[in-house]
């Protein structure tokens, strides 16, 4: 039994019963709520690392926010970078390969333009080719041909002739040696030199032992090379005393010879190898001469035949040579004159100048009225009579 003030009221009423019971659930319900607050407090304090862990993840999470906008912006950047990038790359691409491009076709085209020029070249130096090998050919024809003319001893002496008569054109005037000469013993020379006296005509015969000088080039032995040597000298002293006898004639001639020898290896063999034939010459008073030797030879005849015309033509250039000195006297006399005329002239000119300086001087005086510088002439000046005068004056 319960009393509460003065009422009393039994466990077993359901009233009662319900009423403990609603209080235990109240009591029960405040422990709760009384734990609960203590756990929650409890909570709380657990709590507060973890939110401020939050919060700092939350920065962070914001910071990798702004962090990956800014990225994205930068990759952005970079990838409009990029393009441009690329875009600037691909156009220096290009250009590079263009003017790659372009050189290589230059190039090509030089390379062409060469190659065609080389080929260009390269045909005219076959053709050039051709044309020395077709002037080998005729040259080799020709020295058949030549071969043929020297085996035989007349062609041989006709060679020797031409080449003579065409040395002989070129170095003297035609009007100062004659070609096939014949002379007062009927002998007919190569050639007749003008000189005159002394030393008088000289005559030149041309000669070619060209036989026994080939023996003496094809001699194998020493059998052989005396045979030659010896075949040489006979052919050469033969034509040195035929020559002597033939064409040096007192009165007639001068008194010497010229033995031509169209062939400077024969000429140079005979000074190498045979002095004493050149010695014998000299002792017949003839002169061997090559090609070479011969022009010489005629070079100096002619400044001889030169000098022997001037004398013979002496008289005519000393009365050339007065006339001209008198020419020179009256051109001097005419130049004296033509001075003299000059110098009057020059003269005159000056008194014309003085003359006219005075004529401006008085001009420029009377233009501006300035008669007082006039006074030292006033003599001359006519004086007016007084009632003139007085007749101006009133």
């Amino acid at each position: 039994m319960i009393q509460i003030s003065t009422q009393t009221y039994a466990f077993d009423d359901p009233k009662v019963i319900a009423a403990l019971i609603g209080a235990a659930l109240l009591v029960l319900l405040f422990v709760l709520m009384i734990q609960t607050l203590r756990t929650a407090a409890r909570s709380a304090r657990l709590t507060d690392p973890l939110l401020y862990q939050m919060s700092t993840l939350g920065q962070r999470v914001q910071a990798l926010s702004d962090g990956q906008q800014q990225l994205s912006g930068g990759i952005t950047h970079v990838s409009e970078a990029s393009a441009a990038a690329q875009a600037k790359l691909l156009h220096l691409m290009e250009a590079r390969l263009a003017e790659v491009s372009r050189g290589m076709t230059e190039s090509l085209q030089g390379s062409a333009t060469r190659t065609a020029r080389s080929l260009g070249d390269l045909q005219q130096r076959l053709e050039t080719i051709d044309k020395a090998q077709a002037n080998i050919e005729k040259l080799s024809g020709n020295v058949l041909g030549l071969q043929d003319i020297l085996s035989n001893k007349q062609t041989r002496g006709a060679f020797g002739e031409i080449q003579l008569h065409d040395i002989v054109q070129k170095a003297l005037p035609a009007d100062s040696y004659t070609m096939q000469a014949t002379l007062s013993n009927g002998r007919r020379a190569d050639c007749l030199i003008h000189l005159p006296n002394p030393p008088g005509p000289i005559v030149i015969d041309s000669k070619f032992p060209l036989e026994s000088y080939e023996a003496l080039r094809r001699a194998t032995n020493n059998a052989e090379l005396i045979e030659a040597q010896r075949m040489l000298k006979i052919a050469v002293r033969g034509h040195l005393k035929a020559i002597a006898e033939r064409y040096i004639l007192e009165g007639e001639t001068a008194d010497g010879a010229l033995m031509f020898l169209p062939s400077e290896a024969v000429y140079a063999e005979l000074h190498a190898n045979f002095p004493e034939l050149v010695r014998e010459g000299f002792g017949l008073k003839v002169w061997i001469v090559s090609p070479t030797t011969c022009m010489a030879t005629l070079h100096t005849m002619r400044a001889v035949l030169k000098d022997a015309r001037m004398r013979a033509q002496a008289g005519a250039i000393r009365k050339e040579l007065a006339l001209l000195h008198g020419d020179v006297d009256r051109l001097g006399e005419r130049v004296a004159n033509l001075d003299r005329h000059f110098g009057q002239a020059a003269k005159d000119i000056e008194d014309i100048r003085i003359s006219a300086d005075k004529a401006g001087k008085r001009a420029k005086r009377l233009d501006n009225f300035d008669f007082e510088e006039l006074a030292p002439d006033a003599a001359n000046v006519v004086p007016l009579a007084k009632g003139q005068a007085t007749a101006d004056g009133g």
